[in-house]
């Protein structure tokens, strides 16, 4: 497979930053996965989107990773290109309340630097894991927020029409989705710009602090890709699995919370192929007991058997 791609033109574009048959279980948050072909480090917008430009000239598949925080990479890796973004400059503008980052930016952290400079509205997202950029694509939300509700523009690169900002309406924001995500592959976010507003610092920060030690109370602690599925209308898909008695089950080293029944644990050295087990236990049960079809928040990379 990597005989097929641009090697040599994205050694000679991109030096240091191109590395051959790179683990990616170390770029992801449980710590899960085999190697891509080809792992381009992105250090600024800029640079991603020279990269992005390269493998859409030579027609090469390719896949963007943030913070890894909502992935399953697979145990075989992902054949192609593998982008990892790392392009995380941030600027508040504390006159006009606003905020923008690239879209390598850690969204918690950015969330936290905003109530450090008494910018409220963006506390809900104080703990969230992933980048701005998968945020975005995302649309990520905790605790009443979500980005649809805090997003002024996306910059992003289309396949077709080159450099763009979107709006929100633009975007299509759906729960833990977007236009984006329906569509993969053409356009990559480069950074974003998100509203928020002046506010008191101490009551910023009993805020901020309320909902990250009920995030501390409810989600386990330790390698994880996050909530595994997205809630069904009206439902919470941890309630489901916990009612199904799913919660504490193991396959090898991976294991379903016993806090949280939508967490999927890593307790040392699991497979990928053993999280999947666990998925597909827990989608079958739930559907059986209560008829309803779970569908994961995560994203599946690499390569899957059928």
């Amino acid at each position: 497979m990597i005989a097929s791609l641009p090697v040599a033109r994205l050694q000679d574009q991109f030096g240091d930053a191109v590395a051959l048959h790179a683990p990616l279980a170390k770029f992801t948050s449980a710590r899960i996965g085999g190697a891509a072909d080809v792992l381009l480090t992105a250090g600024s917008a800029k640079q991603l989107a020279a990269m992005v430009t390269v493998l859409w000239e030579t027609e090469t598949s390719f896949l963007v990773m943030g913070g890894g925080s909502n992935m399953l990479v697979s145990d075989a890796g992902v054949r192609g290109v593998v982008i990892l973004n790392k392009a995380r400059k941030v600027k508040i503008d504390r006159e006009a309340a606003t905020v923008w980052a690239e879209s390598g930016s850690n969204f918690g952290a950015v969330a936290r630097q905003c109530g450090r400079s008494d910018l409220t509205g963006l506390e809900w997202a104080a703990g969230i894991p992933g980048t701005v950029g998968g945020a975005v694509v995302g649309n990520a939300g905790a605790h009443g927020g979500d980005v649809a509700g805090n997003l002024i523009l996306a910059e992003v690169l289309h396949h077709q029409y080159g450099r763009q900002e979107w709006t929100p309406a633009q975007l299509e924001f759906e729960y833990r989705s977007s236009r984006l995500k329906y569509h993969p592959g053409q356009a990559v976010v480069l950074a974003a710009s998100f509203k928020a507003a002046h506010g008191d610092a101490e009551t910023i920060k009993q805020k901020m602090d309320e909902f990250l030690a009920f995030r501390k109370r409810t989600q386990p602690p330790g390698a994880s890709m996050g909530s595994m599925f997205k809630n069904p209308p009206g439902d919470f898909a941890g309630r489901l699995i916990d009612v199904a008695g799913l919660k504490g089950l193991r396959v090898g080293q991976a294991q379903i919370s016993e806090l949280h029944g939508n967490f999927f644990l890593n307790h040392g050295d699991a497979t990928a192929a053993e999280v999947f087990a666990l998925i597909s236990q827990a989608r079958q049960t739930v559907k059986e007991k209560f008829e309803v079809q779970l569908e994961l928040e995560i994203e599946l990379a690499g390569e899957w058997k059928a």
